[in-house]
């Protein structure tokens, strides 16, 4: 494992040479989306100047050069994943797109009323929703792993949970509060329990090694903009037996086989899910994203991150009594994921005041609202980090703070 050169990383995200309210950007909100390094802009380009036409229909040169960019961004993304083979590995918009692929295709054959569902009350709204909307549709029972005062999954009371459920629904790192979840330890609950287990990985698979076989997961979503990727891509990895037997999702051009006026018949995996002209250039763009990411090493990403949050931890404890930090104290079982309170300072105004210094948090329920009701907040400003930011970025925030306080003194 070799560190990161963060002042090299740096100087690949063009973005990050502007300035802000006459300050140079900071920018702290990348679990709400990661900023794209120039090879990433320029594939995207190149492949609009040079490349462009719809997939897997024309048989010409650039119709066929785009198939092959597109299905070779797929093959970067199964093999990221340690996937078994690329047609496990079905392109949606993003990571909510692919969770309710499951829940509306998967879930309407094979769940009814009186059926269960085990959620966690860590999950955002994209792996909630889905579900309640499949509850009131179908009468489905859903329980709720509970999370404890430090920001922790209880599994105490797994075993009874999970008893008689047909399906746990898990996010692997939490977007408000950092926690990394056991998700092995529950997908073996799940199996034991005769259920399936789905993985909301949309914050872990940017910063940490993430290995579907080793997780021991059934379907596992993710999305591309959260790890340098473009926005409008992401997917869901599904082991391919049950991808075969799940009926299609949306319906209309790749995803068909033959159409009669009388019935139609689909395609094979993964193009059964991927109905219409796909993302061409995003999966273009997400397959050199993954290659930056693997030329880093993803120890090295998830080493400099555990080193950052640890300094961000203690800096901003140190200099801000009065500060709320929400999540586990231990940066090795957190992502760098800060959710702060400043005294009784609304999470709205203290973003607003914070981006005067060109800090960029972002303020607010982080698409989370039950998890914030249990914590008894209604709105946290979030700071996030990632391989761009350095001990300069933290010091910079903690600045900041400080003149928030002054400000609403």
């Amino acid at each position: 494992m070799t560190s990161i050169d963060v002042a090299a990383v740096k100087a690949d995200f063009p973005i990050l040479g502007r300035e802000v309210n006459g300050h140079r950007l900071v920018y702290l909100d990348s679990a709400s989306s990661s900023q794209k390094p120039r090879p990433v802009v320029d594939a995207m380009t190149r492949y609009y100047e040079t490349t462009h036409a719809n997939v897997h229909r024309g048989v010409y040169t650039i119709a066929e050069e785009a198939t092959r960019l597109f299905e070779e961004g797929r093959a970067r993304m199964a093999r990221f994943l340690n996937a078994r083979q690329s047609r496990e590995i079905v392109f949606t918009k993003n990571v909510t797109e692919a969770i309710n692929l499951v829940a509306g295709s998967w879930g309407r054959a094979n769940l009814g009323a009186g059926d269960a569902v085990l959620l966690t009350e860590m999950e955002h709204h994209a792996n909630l929703v889905p579900w309640l909307m499949l509850a009131q549709e179908r009468g489905i029972q859903l329980r709720y792993l509970p999370v404890t005062d430090d920001g922790l999954l209880d599994l105490s009371d797994l075993e009874r949970l999970v008893d008689g459920v047909k399906l746990v629904g898990v996010t692997c790192m939490s977007n408000v509060l950092g926690t990394i979840n056991p998700v092995r330890e529950i997908a073996d609950a799940a199996h034991a329990a005769g259920a399936l287990c789905l993985a909301d990985a949309a914050q872990l698979v940017p910063h940490m090694a993430t290995d579907v076989q080793a997780l021991g997961v059934d379907f596992l979503g993710f999305t591309g903009h959260k790890m340098l990727g473009p926005t409008g891509i992401g997917g869901l990895w599904a082991r391919a037996d049950l991808l075969e037997e799940m009926p299609p999702f949306l319906g209309g051009g790749e995803m068909i086989s033959d159409v009669r006026l009388d019935g139609f018949s689909t395609n094979e995996i993964p193009w059964k899910f991927e109905a219409g002209t796909p993302p061409i250039a995003e999966a273009v763009g997400l397959g050199v994203a993954v290659e930056y990411l693997e030329n880093l090493g993803m120890d090295a990403v998830r080493a400099h991150e555990i080193e950052l949050t640890t300094y961000a931890l203690e800096t901003l404890r140190e200099r801000h009594d009065d500060l709320v930090i929400y999540g586990p104290h231990d940066a090795a079982g957190r992502g760098g994921v800060l959710s702060m309170q400043l005294a009784d300072i609304h999470a709205h105004d203290l973003s607003q005041v914070l981006d005067q210094s060109g800090v960029c948090v972002r303020a607010g329920h982080h698409c989370a609202k039950p998890l914030m009701r249990r914590f008894g907040v209604s709105a946290t400003a979030r700071a996030s980090l990632y391989i761009y930011n350095d001990r300069s970025d933290v010091d910079e925030l903690s600045e900041a703070l400080a003149e928030a306080r002054k400000f609403f003194a």
